[in-house]
């Protein structure tokens, strides 16, 4: 991955998305942003469910803002947590899988995919492998 989130980085991550989201017979919305949570790109799938169109996106911001996967918020972000209402801030954000940090080859974070409209697991599982870590 280059050093930023250029536009065939973008194009590359919603593709490992698609691909996987189709082996397995999921119809999901991918949303890739930018490190300051502004999206670069963003693909709906045929049948995709539409209220899941901001989830991805706010998946993806939450991870790019925080530099944290959106999973690994969540447990911090439930009720007595040390952040928790951390969804309520920043126009609304979401902790739980699905969004995933985008790292450049020196290991900076460029940005974060999100995924929404499969099972939480696999939205987990989609976004990593869109993000080319797993």
């Amino acid at each position: 991955m280059p050093s930023s989130l250029s536009e065939s980085t973008v194009q590359h991550v919603i593709e490992r998305a698609r691909a996987l989201a189709r082996e397995q017979n999921f119809a999901i919305n991918i949303a890739v942003v930018d490190e300051a949570g502004l999206l670069r790109g963003f693909l709906r799938l045929d049948d995709a469910v539409p209220g899941a169109i901001d989830v991805s996106i706010k998946k993806a911001r939450t991870a790019a803002l925080f530099r944290t996967d959106s999973l690994e918020l969540g447990a911090a972000a439930q009720p007595g947590g040390a952040i928790y209402t951390l969804e309520a801030t920043n126009g609304g954000l979401i902790s739980f899988g699905g969004g995933v940090v985008l790292h450049d080859e020196q290991g900076q974070a460029i940005g974060a995919v999100g995924v929404a409209g499969a099972t939480v697991e696999a939205d987990q599982v989609i976004a990593l492998h869109a993000a080319g870590r797993a």
